[in-house]
C-alpha cells in the first residue's frame, strides 16, 4: 500500500517536530527524522529541500500564525484583544509543548533558526503591544512603559510553562489549560488596571 505524498510530507514534519524537540536542531538529523517517519531519506530533499526547510515548514504548519490574521483585531476591544490573545498564546504552548519547547531552544541558543521563530512571534507579540497602547489611549488600561507593560504580558502568559520544574510546589492542585489561561488573563488585566465587573 503506498501513501499519499500528504501522508508522507505530514509524518515528516510530525517526526521533526518530536525530534527537534527532544534533542534540538543540531542534535537532529535527516536520517533520525525519516527513521522516526518511516519515509525515505531522499523525501527531505523533495518535499522540504534540506533539514533548515523541514525546520521552517514545522513552524509555518503548526504555528496558528493564519488563524491569528484572520482575526481582525481592530474590530476588537482592547480587553477581548489581550483575552484572546493571551488565551490563544497559553493554550498553545500547553498543547503543543514539542512547538513551544522548540520556540524556546531557539530563543536561548539565539541560533541561526532565530529569525524563523521570530518570524511567527513579532506579529503575534506587536498585536499584544498595539492592543496595550489602544487600551491605554482609550483609558481602559494604566502604565507607565508600553515595552514594560509587554514584557509583563509575555511573562504571565508564558510562565505556567515552568511550572513542571515546581511541581513539589503545586502538588495539591492540578489545574487545567482552562483555569491556567483565565486566571492569567485575570492577573494581566488586574496589573494593568481593568476593575472586574
Amino acid at each position: 500500500m503506498t501513501q499519499t505524498e500528504p501522508d508522507i510530507k505530514m509524518r515528516i514534519l510530525l517526526a521533526a517536530k518530536k525530534l527537534f524537540a527532544q534533542h534540538g536542531y543540531s542534535g537532529t538529523s535527516c536520517r533520525q527524522i525519516c527513521e522516526e517517519a518511516g519515509a525515505n531519506i531522499a523525501l527531505i530533499s523533495y518535499h522540504f529541500g534540506g533539514k533548515e526547510g523541514v525546520y521552517q515548514a514545522v513552524f509555518e504548519h503548526f504555528f496558528p500564525i493564519r488563524e491569528l490574521k484572520s482575526i481582525n483585531f481592530a474590530d476588537l476591544d482592547p480587553i477581548e484583544g489581550i483575552r484572546l490573545l493571551v488565551s490563544r498564546i497559553i493554550r498553545l504552548t500547553y498543547q503543543d509543548g514539542e512547538l513551544s519547547f522548540m520556540i524556546q531552544q531557539e530563543m536561548l541558543l539565539r541560533s541561526p533558526r532565530r529569525q524563523i521563530v521570530m518570524n511567527v512571534l513579532v506579529e503575534v507579540w506587536a498585536q499584544v503591544r498595539s492592543l496595550l497602547l489602544r487600551g491605554k489611549e482609550d483609558g481602559i488600561f494604566f502604565f507607565g512603559s508600553a515595552t514594560n507593560a509587554l514584557v509583563m504580558v509575555m511573562s504571565v502568559a508564558l510562565s505556567h510553562k515552568h511550572m513542571v520544574n515546581f511541581e513539589d510546589v503545586f502538588a495539591d492542585e492540578k489545574i487545567g489549560v482552562d483555569h491556567i489561561a483565565a486566571e492569567a488573563i485575570r492577573f494581566i488585566l488586574s496589573g494593568l488596571g481593568v476593575k472586574e465587573p
